[in-house]
């Protein structure tokens, strides 16, 4: 994938992101439910300098629980999640974008693995792994980002 533009349902937020992803996941946490309207979250992680947002004015923040390490951001006008940022002191910024907002699936890596899959509200009949706990789930996300599969 070198640059693809990224869409929200109803068109009105756009941006692009450009580079590898560093990696794919799913998300079964509350806080990612509660966001995405759905089971969990599937989001494609990049660093934040290869998401070009031109007009952060058409998006909603909202940080969900303090400190706010993840802004996550909707769609003004269809509400669709958009994209999340992560500013961590000490960790590198990276951004997640919905694997939805992207036009061509194809080009998107395959999901590492399924996080806080104790939270879940539907089981999930796959072989990636299902990290459940806070802990396993944080190390596993990170060394998915580090050191790839």
């Amino acid at each position: 994938m070198t640059s693809q533009t990224c869409t929200c349902q109803c068109g009105q937020t756009q941006f692009t992101v450009s580079g590898q992803p560093k990696l794919r996941m799913l998300c079964h946490c509350t806080i990612c439910q509660q966001f995405n309207q759905a089971p969990f979250a599937d989001v494609v992680v990049f660093k934040t300098a290869q998401v070009s947002v031109p007009d952060k004015s058409s998006i909603d923040f909202k940080t969900y629980k303090p400190p706010p390490n993840v802004n996550r951001g909707v769609c003004q006008h269809c509400q669709q999640p958009v994209i999340e940022f992560f500013d961590m002191p000490l960790m590198p910024k990276l951004t997640m974008v919905p694997a939805a907002m992207f036009a061509v699936q194809q080009s998107l890596p395959k999901p590492s693995a399924h996080m806080f899959y104790e939270k879940r509200l539907t089981d999930a009949d796959d072989q990636l792994p299902k990290k459940q706990g806070f802990l396993r789930s944080q190390l596993a996300f990170f060394k998915y980002l580090w050191f790839g599969h």
